[in-house]
């Protein structure tokens, strides 16, 4: 991460006396978008309420490292783009919206925001504010790396609505007064180093918080999808899922602590299934049974064949051998309910002209191994077991 030279209009030296403020007005879409870019980062405005006085105004302060800023424009869209993006300034930002209404967009997740409400937004990634009727937002910037708070974590919380717990509200009344009031006689660097750390640690209370709300659960989901569309790849694990979803491991791991499965068992299930739908597969009849273990992500014959056994009751080549097709599955079911256990019949034969659906497995597509999501339909076994007739 490239470490900022500026924060706001000022050259970042860390000032220890009072603060610097520096006031700036638009009457111009030009003259806005350089402002902009002179107070905070480059970004795009889009789709701007050109019909009345396109009236805009900025006033920044400079507290040691931190920029504190009032900011009022007629409604509008600011896109930082992932072009954009790239031009090596690296911030952690503050929005508390005191009129008007916004919606925040960032890390795939977007925070509707109302007069007292705040976000938490990273300027070296993609972000866009969406701002409705005459707006008035306080924003606070702090250079990336003087924020200590690992990316995990930063990541986990961009575009949520905060201020609306108890600490986050108290927090909040203490940005506002900081943004619309800067003290003259204190220590900059001092109070950018405790605003900071007040943020941080309303950040590091909620993380208890959010994993036992409806996010949770969503936050499942998703990662149950992206197991399953991504079933085949050998670098899958915890760390690299938690990585897609810009979150910690440990967030990871506490956002399935109340769910049947852990993520590593739901790795292991989705891997088994998948190589059992591939070895009943007849397009995959070339294929050993190594080489479909190695496939579906298990790193040696000993180990796949003692994991399927363990979940199915046999063996993969006894599988192989007896079945005749694949059973009809339904794609994600409801997410991590208890799974009853494994049939000990083996299933039927799949008749001649069935014309049982068999998934495309090619790449882009979501394999059926995600259907065994516990909850979803299972096509039950009627009449008396079948037999193979010996030869």
């Amino acid at each position: 991460m490239t470490e900022a030279l500026r924060v706001g209009p000022f050259p970042l030296v860390g000032q220890a006396g009072g603060p610097c403020t520096a006031t700036d007005t638009a009457s111009r879409l030009d003259d806005w978008r350089d402002l902009l870019r002179s107070h905070f980062v480059a970004l795009d405005v889009v789709d701007p309420d050109l019909d009345g006085p396109f009236d805009s105004r900025v006033r920044s302060t400079l507290l040691g490292t931190v920029s504190v800023a009032e900011v009022s424009a007629p409604p509008q869209s600011a896109v930082r783009t992932r072009r954009l993006s790239r031009d090596g300034d690296a911030y952690l930002q503050i929005g508390l919206l005191t009129s008007g209404r916004a919606v925040v967009e960032q890390d795939g997740r977007e925070a509707e925001l109302v007069p007292g409400r705040f976000v938490l937004y990273e300027t070296d990634r993609p972000f866009a504010w969406h701002l409705q009727d005459r707006w008035k937002l306080l924003v606070l910037t702090w250079p990336r790396h003087l924020v200590d708070i690992s990316p995990d974590r930063s990541r986990s919380v961009t575009a949520r609505p905060l201020g609306t717990d108890r600490l986050g509200a108290l927090v909040g009344r203490m940005l506002a007064e900081t943004a619309q009031c800067p003290p003259q006689h204190v220590d900059g660097r001092r109070l950018a180093a405790e605003l900071a750390a007040f943020v941080t640690t309303m950040l590091g209370a909620s993380d208890d918080d959010w994993p036992h709300t409806r996010a949770a659960a969503d936050l499942r989901r998703k990662v149950a999808r992206y197991i399953a569309e991504h079933i085949e790849d050998p670098a899958l694990d915890v760390e690299s899922i938690a990585r897609a979803h810009y979150i910690s491991v440990r967030g990871l791991h506490r956002c399935f602590a109340g769910a049947e499965l852990t993520v590593g068992a739901l790795i292991r299930k989705l891997r088994l299934a998948h190589a059992r739908r591939r070895l009943a597969d007849p397009r995959d009849r070339h294929l050993s049974v190594t080489d479909i273990a190695v496939a579906c992500g298990f790193g040696d014959l000993p180990t796949f064949s003692h994991a399927f056994k363990q979940e199915y009751g046999e063996t993969p080549t006894s599988y192989r051998r007896r079945s005749g097709g694949d059973p009809a599955l339904t794609v994600y079911g409801a997410l991590l309910p208890a799974s009853p256990p494994p049939s000990p019949h083996p299933p039927r034969r799949a008749r001649p002209g069935s014309g049982a659906a068999r998934r495309p497995t090619s790449t882009g597509t979501i394999p059926a191994a995600a259907a065994v999501l516990p909850g979803a339909p299972r096509r039950t076994r009627a009449g008396a077991p079948h037999r193979p007739r010996s030869a």
